[in-house]
């Protein structure tokens, strides 16, 4: 039988999911540990791009410190923290380092999608009188929204495979599926834990192209206004036929 045959096994054996060491307990802990890191990174830093955004200063140096980020490697950070006094404090180090992970593609996707708004559209509401705030909710962010979401897809994936790690330093999440099944010297249970990290990463990506797909508002404009559109065409048809119905007689 080939090892992926046997890790099917293993994860179709339901007393490998039952339990607080099971896999139903490890995806919960890899998906609580991936919604509060990315909460927490997207509070950190959306509102701080979104405004260097519109603002138009001093985007570049927040830019440049978050792609120096990304030369740090997730895991030595996380070792780091876990050494500290924050490894008495069960995920904390963990949380830490995937949000320090996650920054740095929202960061510089949503200023870059603020700055990348079309400039001749963003003068042409302040021509019309609107508001910073208003140029900045009805006219930048829907046109950056898209940047914006890849971002946040980006970094959503990013977290779900390195989440992983903190099985290595005792963390929960399915990184520990991989790690025992190293310590018994079990492959299909490595294959399994690995599959279940990579379906977990399809299925976030999955999720937020749907959720970037309904939420985006250039399309959802568009179809409104194909809406409209349709509707007017009717009811001209629908007048004209009304006309022929009073003049038939």
């Amino acid at each position: 039988m080939g090892v992926l045959a046997e890790a099917w096994n293993w994860l179709a054996t339901e007393a490998h999911w039952a339990g607080g060491t099971g896999a139903g307990r490890r995806l919960t802990e890899h998906l609580w540990l991936t919604a509060v890191s990315l909460g927490l990174a997207c509070a950190v830093a959306l509102p701080v791009a979104l405004y260097l955004g519109h603002r138009g200063r001093g985007g570049a140096l927040a830019v440049n410190i978050s792609n120096a980020g990304r030369a740090v490697p997730t895991f030595a950070v996380l070792v780091l923290l876990t050494l500290t006094p924050l490894g008495r404090h069960g995920d904390l180090p963990t949380v830490i380092a995937l949000v320090l992970f996650a920054v740095p593609p929202l960061l510089t996707n949503a200023y870059v999608g603020m700055r990348e708004a079309d400039r001749d559209v963003v003068e042409a509401a302040r021509g019309m009188g609107m508001s910073g705030g208003q140029v900045f909710a009805r006219v930048e962010l829907p046109l950056a929204f898209a940047l914006i979401m890849t971002g946040v897809r980006s970094a959503a994936i990013q977290v779900v495979a390195t989440a992983t790690l903190a099985g290595l330093v005792g963390g929960g999440g399915l990184g520990r599926i991989i790690t025992a099944g190293f310590n018994t010297y079990s492959t299909p249970q490595v294959v399994a834990g690995a599959l279940l990290v990579a379906a977990l990463a399809l299925a976030v990506e999955a999720l937020f192209a749907l959720a970037q797909w309904l939420l985006d508002p250039i399309r959802r404009r568009g179809s409104a206004a194909a809406r409209g559109g349709a509707g007017g065409r009717s009811g001209a048809r629908g007048g004209g036929t009304g006309l022929r119905t009073r003049v038939a007689p």
